[in-house]
């Protein structure tokens, strides 16, 4: 089954306002998260203004040797970056999942304040049960695009 690794938040300053490691061997420390987290905010506003395709939202995978770097941006500018393993499967769905928890359970707490640091614990149960369900969701996306493939939507 694929392996889902780490999970950053990047705020649309760049800066690193949440981590969690699902892989206890894909675990950085402290310096290197906050170092991933500056220079991927970095290289997506490169990517956007580089870009010779108009409407360019920056860089949405990495693909290296050994894992996967596949990123979410919010229309609030926040970044969500998942590193899995690599040709992991439907990562778009779980990242959009993961989007709506971050909506639902931070952004609607009246104690959080935007761009800091997410210090959530009913958000981190709900990304640990998204991604614990994750390998359910690969298994149903096949039935599913039979049922929806004929009907065109």
């Amino acid at each position: 089954m694929s392996l889902i690794y780490s999970l950053y938040v990047i705020n649309k300053s760049g800066g690193l306002i949440y981590s969690r490691d699902f892989e206890p061997s894909a675990k950085l420390d402290l310096n290197d998260t906050l170092r991933l987290a500056s220079i991927w905010h970095s290289l997506h506003a490169i990517a956007s203004q580089l870009s010779p395709a108009p409407g360019c939202g920056g860089i949405e995978l990495l693909q290296a040797e050994s894992f996967d770097l596949h990123c979410l941006q919010a229309p609030t500018g926040t970044k969500f970056l998942l590193m899995v393993e690599p040709q992991c499967p439907q990562v778009t769905a779980l990242l959009g999942r993961i989007y709506e928890l971050y909506s639902d359970f931070v952004m609607k707490n009246p104690f959080y304040e935007v761009e800091q640091v997410i210090k959530c614990e009913l958000f981190d149960e709900a990304v640990d049960l998204a991604v614990k369900r994750y390998p359910l969701m690969l298994l149903a996306a096949p039935q599913q695009a039979l049922v929806l493939g004929p009907m065109g939507a």
